[in-house]
């Protein structure tokens, strides 16, 4: 059970969890819930709790903003400077392994951060969302959760913000930590943590807006999609084959743009490390970290993307960069 008196602050972004039909309507559904919908939809939610509700958001996942989670991480670091002792967060799927790595990198403080969200609508049999929100409540009420950074609680998983994804499109179970597994299990509506992990240190507010591009590599892909980077990206991320390698046609011209801006070489398994030195042939690995890409080690190139944008936009120089990657290997 939840550690008791606890002060939980429930933050609604809108998604998913959210989203219903009025009735007689036939359309699909849209976010239309509050917070205080959501609270009240779960009987002993405030068990041992005192909830207070605050609907920052009511859009859909796919439409949250950088900037949007810049200022939920603000907020949360005022709030968790007062009496509050943990925070949930209910928020679309879709972005939701993004939003999480983002506030593990933005918020800072102790008190716990889990985000949650439902694959079923709540006009579905069987929606989800109550069982996520009570048992990222719990979770977030659990003083085993402090220091931990963000979490995303999930068909009663818990995982750490810098593994987990998305897997599937339509599955209750569509959240995964591949490589890692989930750090603990609600069981029995009480949070138990089989391991923990290292605490990064976090990323300074922002003080400048910048641009980071995702390039995919792809079989038999056009060269052209490197052309202008260097112009209307502040730092790429090269979502690379394998354990780091692009086509020989993209050596050159990585080269001459990480001259500019920096260049992250990330795999897009999606699960793994990049390597450093196990093959040579020009585009692989130890060739483009030779010529001044940096690695993301084992970061996927989503997470390996925020990373680098959140340093940029705190104004950050190379060498910065490149220690923020390093720490993560």
């Amino acid at each position: 059970m939840p550690d008791q008196s606890r002060s939980i602050l429930v933050v609604t972004l809108g998604g998913t969890i959210a989203m219903t039909k009025t009735s007689g309507e036939t359309r699909g559904v849209t976010p239309r819930l509050t917070g205080a919908d959501l609270v009240a939809a779960v009987p002993g939610l405030d068990e041992g709790t005192a909830i207070t509700v605050e609907d920052f958001r009511r859009i859909p996942g796919a439409s949250l903003t950088v900037d949007d989670i810049a200022e939920l991480a603000k907020r949360l670091r005022e709030a968790a400077a007062t009496s509050v002792d943990g925070f949930v967060i209910t928020q679309g799927t879709d972005t939701l392994e993004e939003t999480a790595f983002l506030l593990d990198l933005l918020y800072g403080a102790d008190a716990p951060v889990v985000l949650t969200g439902a694959m079923r609508n709540a006009a579905m049999p069987g929606a989800d969302g109550p069982a996520n929100l009570l048992a990222a409540v719990r979770t977030a009420a659990s003083t085993d959760a402090r220091g931990l950074g963000a979490l995303v609680v999930f068909a009663d998983e818990i995982h750490a913000a810098r593994h987990v994804r998305k897997v599937h499109s339509t599955s209750i179970a569509a959240f995964a930590s591949p490589g890692a597994g989930p750090i603990g299990h609600v069981i029995e509506g009480a949070p138990r943590l089989h391991f923990t992990l290292e605490r990064h240190r976090a990323v300074p507010p922002p003080v400048r807006p910048a641009v980071v591009e995702i390039v995919h590599t792809t079989l038999g892909g056009d060269i052209t999609v490197l052309d202008d980077l260097a112009r209307r990206a502040d730092g790429v991320i090269v979502a690379a084959f394998g354990a780091g390698h692009v086509p020989q046609t993209w050596v050159e011209p990585l080269q001459v743009l990480t001259e500019r801006i920096p260049v992250v070489l990330a795999s897009r398994t999606g699960v793994g490390s990049v390597l450093a030195g196990t093959y040579a042939f020009p585009g692989s690995e130890s060739d483009l970290l030779a010529r001044g890409l940096i690695s993301a080690g084992p970061l996927d190139p989503y997470k390996a993307r925020l990373l680098l944008l959140a340093h940029l936009r705190a104004g950050a120089d190379r060498v910065t960069v490149e220690a923020a990657f390093t720490e993560r290997h």
